[in-house]
């Protein structure tokens, strides 16, 4: 595969955890890859040329080789196959059982938690902090996103399956909501989740002007 022809599109205020998602992954594997922007407030996803190359006309977006695949943890299983060979890194679980555990982990951050995901958008962790107190909603998704997360994460433990995976920096952003924006996090949680926002991948991504 040539691995040159790799093309990220992202919102342009790099506020998506999905395109970060996406980002994190192409860095951790080492792959040379450009990257453009799509304005959401401007609609731009929803207009030609973009609605007609992303499927679900959402960021993040990855071009390789002239075809075009929406859907972050769709791009992210297709760079870990693509890119499997020795010398790309794995950004899954070796064993098949914990791989199958970081894709659900994956999965159901994206499918529920509505309630943090909107009172505590990604602007709270590149923008500014939102002093707003969380709706009754919002505190049983919290409380739900704790208990899971409690059980996922051994005490003392730096990640979920033994070495760094993807649904890490997945599971970190969506604690970090809560982190940085000031919100009561319990230690052991607070704990693993600054200490994914150190890894270097995750920094790069948090440096990009906005």
């Amino acid at each position: 595969m040539n691995q040159s022809a790799l093309t990220l599109y992202a919102d342009s205020q790099y506020a998506s955890p999905y395109a970060m998602s996406v980002f994190v992954t192409l860095r951790e594997k080492g792959l040379p890859f450009g990257m453009r922007t799509v304005d959401l407030d401007a609609q731009q996803n929803l207009q030609p040329p973009y609605r007609d190359q992303s499927l679900t006309a959402r960021v993040p977006t990855l071009l390789h080789e002239g075809a075009y695949l929406s859907e972050s943890s769709a791009i992210t299983e297709y760079l870990d196959e693509v890119f499997g060979a020795p010398g790309y890194p794995s950004v899954y679980p070796k064993n098949a059982l914990d791989r199958a555990r970081a894709r659900q982990v994956q999965a159901w951050l994206r499918s529920d938690l509505m309630p943090i995901r909107t009172e505590r958008t990604t602007a709270v962790i590149f923008f500014s902090p939102n002093a707003e107190p969380l709706s009754a909603q919002g505190r049983a998704a919290v409380d739900k996103l704790f208990r899971v997360a409690d059980r996922l994460i051994g005490d003392g433990a730096q990640h979920l399956f033994g070495e760094w995976c993807i649904a890490d920096t997945d599971l970190a952003l969506m604690l970090n909501r809560l982190v940085i924006n000031g919100d009561p996090v319990p230690d052991k949680l607070r704990r693993y989740a600054e200490a994914q926002w150190q890894r270097a991948s995750v920094q790069e991504w948090a440096r990009l002007p906005r």
